[in-house]
């Protein structure tokens, strides 16, 4: 196949152009390679059209992730990202693979400042708001017909794609797994005792609830916020669909009329100010991550947890060892619904937040993008997706039919149902757009949520950032 795709890529070389920086990576924070990299002089365009004479690369290939060893445990993206990296080093000896390996928080910064040097790596992990600019800059290479090309093109789900997709081009591969930001995890026997037989479908009635778990000593609902991107990523996402509708949040992203200041995103912004201002969630919501919150539900000092798929993992895999008890009445919820809101309902953000993606100047050499090709192959192909769905109960971008629930146990059949079958999916607000509109929002929405700033005032610089970034 590698022979093949050496081929298939000459012609992609061949009409490449806006080839900027050198696209070495940063130093290497885990695993160090300790070969030499040795690269071979790229072959004469009239060596390598016929396939037979097409030579394998062999040489360093660079490349960063956030699939740190201490995320992979409990976490199936990650493992299953580590994991396809290992097998595909193992079956390349002659290439030498450079892994910069950084913690998820630090991630978008770093590959931020290396884009703003033209120093990307060979492959990288791309997120869906940087496209458009980095494509604009000629940074990522179009791979539009790579994928087209991919031995995995007819299992691939395409919705996943629509973050990277700019000026009817396609910057990446969809990586990791399809997973929710916004998740009600909840202790059922708890709510049982506070008379509810589910977890409220209303807000009004999660209110309500908040004196009978006040006299207990609990927090109604824990949450945390203190990443400034928490409110934006796994609350206003979700909320902000609820008055807005799935249209409004495609005509912003796509530039077509929609604006910050429309009446109902400025009302999903006042019923989040209002709702977090009711006393249903831990006082210091704003100041402590959510992987701070989340122990608040572990330790049993909140009845529910609001969170990513991430979390989840982390809380089922602490808790099947901790607390069984807890652990066997977990159950999941949507957001409820706020009074008011006319858009959607019984939704969820759900998707692929980042992809696989090329430095444009591998463009330059077709032996080192084939070998780059094969490695993106790797990562979100059928060996990636069959392995987090057969140890994880996770999806990743090519489809696998006949999951085997029956193999894991009830709370994780629980979440692959709720996460692909009983709910509704909606957009993940910062996997579009751009850095500068949503560090304006999260910034400003923190303060808008401590009672500073108003909802209104709050759409306005957001709007003033999009129009800026927009250029208009």
């Amino acid at each position: 196949m590698k022979k093949k795709l050496l081929s298939v890529l000459l012609s992609v070389a061949m009409v490449a152009t806006l080839l900027v920086g050198c696209g070495e990576a940063a130093a290497t924070t885990e695993e160090a390679t300790t070969e030499e990299a040795v690269v071979e002089e790229p072959a004469a365009e009239e060596e390598v059209v016929a396939e037979e004479e097409t030579a394998a690369y062999a040489g360093e290939l660079t490349i960063a992730h956030f699939s740190t060893s201490e995320e992979s445990q409990g976490n199936g993206g990650s493992d299953g990202f580590r994991t396809m990296i290992a097998e595909w080093t193992a079956a390349n000896p002659d290439i030498t693979l450079a892994e910069t390996v950084i913690a998820n928080a630090e991630y978008k910064t770093t590959i931020a400042t290396n884009a703003a040097a033209g120093d990307l790596p060979d492959v990288f992990l791309l997120q869906g708001m940087n496209t458009k600019a980095w494509a604009d800059q000629g940074l990522i290479l179009d791979m539009t017909d790579i994928i087209a090309a991919s031995p995995y093109a007819d299992q691939y789900d395409t919705s996943k794609f629509y973050p990277f997709q700019y000026d009817g081009k396609t910057y990446g591969l969809p990586a990791l797994t399809g997973g929710t930001c916004t998740v009600v995890i909840y202790d059922s026997a708890a709510w049982a005792a506070a008379g509810y037989d589910t977890f409220p479908e209303t807000w009004e009635e999660v209110i309500a609830a908040k004196e009978y778990f006040d006299g207990l000593g609990m927090d109604t609902i824990a949450f945390g916020n203190g990443g400034q991107w928490q409110a934006n990523s796994c609350f206003l996402s979700v909320i902000g669909d609820r008055f807005t509708g799935a249209d409004w949040t495609h005509s912003l992203i796509e530039g077509t009329g929609a604006a910050f200041t429309d009446e109902a995103f400025v009302a999903a912004l006042q019923f989040t100010q209002d709702i977090f201002a009711s006393g249903v969630f831990n006082s210091d919501f704003n100041s402590i991550t959510n992987e701070d919150s989340r122990e608040y539900f572990i330790a049993g000092d909140a009845s529910a947890f609001i969170g990513g798929n991430w979390d989840i993992s982390y809380i089922g895999a602490t808790l099947k060892e901790s607390n069984p008890d807890l652990y066997a009445n977990c159950k999941f919820a949507v957001l409820p619904q706020p009074e008011g809101a006319t858009g959607s309902t019984n939704s969820q953000n759900i998707g692929m937040g980042y992809a696989v993606a090329l430095n444009a100047n591998l463009a330059s050499d077709p032996a080192k993008l084939a070998a780059a090709v094969d490695l993106a192959y790797k990562l979100t192909g059928a060996d990636f997706s069959t392995f987090v769905a057969e140890n994880y109960a996770l999806s990743g971008l090519t489809k696998v039919s006949d999951v085997d629930l029956s193999a894991f146990d009830q709370f994780t059949q629980d979440f692959y149902n709720w996460s692909y079958v009983d709910t509704t999916g909606c957009e993940i607000y910062d996997s579009f757009i751009d850095g500068s509109v949503w560090g304006t929002l999260n910034v400003d929405l923190q303060t808008m949520m401590n009672g500073e700033m108003a909802p209104a005032d709050v759409a306005a610089n957001v709007q003033a950032s999009y129009e800026a970034y927009m250029g208009q």
